[in-house]
């Protein structure tokens, strides 16, 4: 893989995944040939990701490109820069988040949220979750904090808990109330 021009391989195939949703096919392991999906396994993703984001965009009209990319983007450094290019060790599914109305300082998600950051940073999601899913988005867009923002913030602030949940309260315009 060249990653100087990773973001064009990256396109194709979110362009790819696209179309294919629109077309009516739903099996994301169908989706890519061999070539692709060592590419997405050298950039620290997983067929199923890309599959999710193409399913929403479709269904909702977001996450967009740009969102993807910018969240893709950040995987890829993290995978590269903290991981080493190494596999995360385990796999989290929705059972190992906290629930949906788990509150961190009155503010709804957040807990589950955090989580979730965390296993996309260090590709660690199983097939059912989904960072920047619907729910997340409705949270973000509460708090007005774009979901590469919040994941920039979280692979910086990474086991400090106390610091995303300042973060969010400083940039919500409702948190508390």
């Amino acid at each position: 893989m060249n990653n100087y021009d990773y973001q064009t391989n990256l396109r194709k195939i979110w362009e790819k995944a696209v179309s294919l949703y629109k077309d009516g096919k739903r099996d994301s392991s169908t989706y890519f040939n061999r070539n692709e999906k060592a590419f997405l396994k050298a950039i620290g993703h997983s067929a199923q990701e890309v599959y999710d984001f193409a399913e929403d965009f479709n269904n909702y009209g977001e996450p967009d490109y740009e969102t993807f990319v910018m969240l893709a983007d950040l995987r890829f450094h993290y995978f590269l820069d903290v991981m080493r290019g190494q596999k995360g060790t385990r796999v989290v599914d929705t059972g190992d988040l906290p629930p949906k109305t788990d509150k961190a300082r009155r503010i709804v998600w957040l807990p589950r949220l955090i989580e979730k950051a965390r296993a996309k940073l260090r590709g660690e999601m199983s097939d059912d979750l989904m960072y920047c899913c619907g729910g997340d988005r409705k949270f973000f867009k509460k708090h007005d904090i774009h979901p590469a923002e919040f994941l920039a913030f979280v692979s910086k602030h990474f086991d400090e808990d106390e610091a995303i949940i300042d973060f969010v309260q400083r940039r919500s315009k409702t948190a508390g109330r």
